[in-house]
Order: structure tokens, then sequence, then C-alpha cells
């Protein structure tokens, strides 16, 4: 009662390391540093975090746990709609943060080696995303090319929409990656029907989209169009 509470170590520690890479850059700040700032040990930083790369970005072993749990509930009829609500969930993330993300932004961007981690991130994601579309088409004789295809097509959309957010390009990031999904989807199909339902029944396509019918109408009359 009357305490004043304080933060965690971990939320001081990133406090800290932001502080610290902007007013020093981040070649120039030490585990010491951050840890002196925080007002931790030494000790305490490395049981909290395994480098000093590791303070800046966020928890994404916990974010892909996430993403994988998500594409675990799906269906052969609802694959596509659980791809959209992974690349939902991670891009949430990073509005969640709001300015730390856009602090993130700013760093990753003038050191080369923050920019490899993301490179290797962003791989991560391709790779589950790439398993789990391989999974949902099915074996065939180009499967593996359009899973590899598409689920960097799913990447690119995602960092394209979360860039022009973190520059301020946008304000309506969900509206935007919705709509850059729905051109994903356009480009890449659902599989085809086997050899014995070919050309019988109709194809229907889910997407939950918060834009107007018409805007997303001809993506999907693509989609359709290519099975």
């Amino acid at each position: 009662m009357g305490g004043v509470m304080t933060k965690p170590a971990g939320d001081r520690l990133v406090d800290a390391a932001f502080e610290l890479f902007e007013e020093r850059g981040y070649e120039q700040t030490t585990v010491d540093d951050i840890a002196d700032r925080a007002k931790v040990s030494r000790t305490t930083f490395f049981r909290t975090y395994r480098s000093k790369e590791d303070v800046i970005f966020p928890a994404h072993d916990q974010l892909m746990a996430a993403v994988r749990q998500r594409l675990a509930t799906s269906n052969d009829s609802t694959a596509i709609v659980a791809v959209s609500d992974a690349v939902r969930l991670v891009l949430l993330r990073y509005i969640e943060e709001g300015d730390r993300a856009r602090q993130r932004y700013a760093i990753t961007s003038k050191v080369a080696v923050l920019r490899d981690r993301e490179i290797a991130t962003a791989a991560r994601y391709q790779r589950l995303f790439r398993d789990f579309i391989t999974a949902w088409m099915g074996p065939s004789a180009h499967s593996g090319l359009r899973a590899e295809l598409m689920a960097a097509a799913v990447v690119a959309a995602h960092n394209h929409v979360l860039r022009r957010w973190l520059r301020g390009d946008t304000t309506e990031p969900l509206q935007e990656i919705d709509a850059a999904m729905a051109q994903v989807v356009g480009l890449f199909p659902a599989p085809a029907a086997s050899a014995t339902d070919a050309g019988n029944g109709t194809t229907v396509v889910v997407l939950r989209s918060p834009r107007e019918l018409a805007d997303i109408v001809p993506a999907l009359q693509r989609a359709i169009d290519a099975m």
C-alpha cells in the first residue's frame, strides 16, 4: 500500500537500451551501459537477454508460436483465412508497440547487423508459412514451388504494409493488409479439385476484409478464373 510500482527488469532494460541507442548509437552502447542505465546487474541482463541485439527485437518466438497455433486451427476450406489471420497477428504486434516499433525501425535502418537479424527473422516466418501451405496444397509436381512463392508473397505483403505504417505513410494498416492479402489470394488460387471433381461444383473463396465488396471482387474473380 502506498509503495511505488517499478517496471520489471526486462522492461527497464528495453527502455534503457533504446535510450542509449538513440543517444550514443548501437555500436557505441555496451551491455554494461544498458545494465547501468536500467539499474540492474550484468548478471540480470544475461538472465533476461542473450545479447544487446535481443533487447531491441520483440519476442518473435512467442509470436511465431501464436502464428503456428492459428494455422493449426484451420482446415482445407479455411486455410486462406488462417494465413490472413496469422499475418494480421504479426502486424498487430507491431501496431500495439506504437512508437517503440518506430524507434526500432529507425535504429535497424542504420545498423547492418540488425537488418541482417530482421532478414533472418522474416525467413523464419516464410518457412513457417511455406510448410503450412505445402501441407494444405498436398503433393503435386509443382506444389513445392507454389508454396514457396506464396509464402514469399505473404511475407512481402506484410512487410510492405508494415514499412508504410512505420514511415507514417498509412494510418490504416489493417485495411491495407487485408487488401494486400486479397492480391496474394488472386495470385495463388486454392489447389485444384481432384480429377473426379474437376469441372463440377462451385468454387467458394472466403476472405475476411473490412473493405467494400467492390474493392475486393476483382482479386477474387481473378482467383476463381485461374482455377
